[in-house]
């Protein structure tokens, strides 16, 4: 049976600097994303689009949505599978193109999950598992380009 789930917050731009948008350079791209119960994140566009270098862009915030599920899951087919996680480090890379109208996409983006588990025996099944990620994880399974895995495996030594 599908059961459905809401997911709510609030968007507010910050980024007014007295005029609105009567002008492509006259207002910013600053913005905070809110829900309840959580402090504001704060957003802006990336800085080649005229964005806040200190702020989150959408782009990145996808690109964290895609490695924080993977994770998630993973940890979960782990438990399950009786591979014992000790520690758990991404360093998602996102790859995003941009063509002549100034429209883009993004063409891929690879998770390169460092792991550790506690036992050798556990090597290969830790290996194996990020591969079912991708059948179960909500937001790779609701985006339209690849979203590949280049997984690292550690015994028993943190992964970082």
């Amino acid at each position: 049976m599908a059961t459905d789930h809401h997911y709510e917050l609030v968007l507010n731009w910050t980024g007014n600097l007295g005029h609105g948008t009567g002008d492509y350079r006259a207002y910013s791209r600053n913005h905070e994303i809110l829900a309840d119960g959580r402090p504001p994140l704060p957003g802006s566009a990336d800085p080649a689009f005229r964005g806040d270098p200190d702020r989150w862009n959408p782009e990145e915030l996808l690109v964290s949505s895609l490695s924080q599920c993977h994770m998630l899951w993973y940890l979960h087919l782990c438990a399950a599978g009786g591979v014992v996680v000790t520690d758990y480090t991404d360093r998602p890379v996102g790859t995003m193109t941009t063509d002549a109208t100034g429209g883009g996409r993004f063409t891929e983006v690879v998770l390169r999950p460092e792991v550790s588990v506690t036992e050798e025996s556990m090597r290969e099944k830790a290996v194996a598992l990020h591969g079912e990620v991708g059948t179960v994880c909500f937001i790779a399974r609701s985006v339209n380009f690849p979203v590949r895995h280049e997984p690292t495996v550690t015994v028993g030594t943190a992964a970082r």
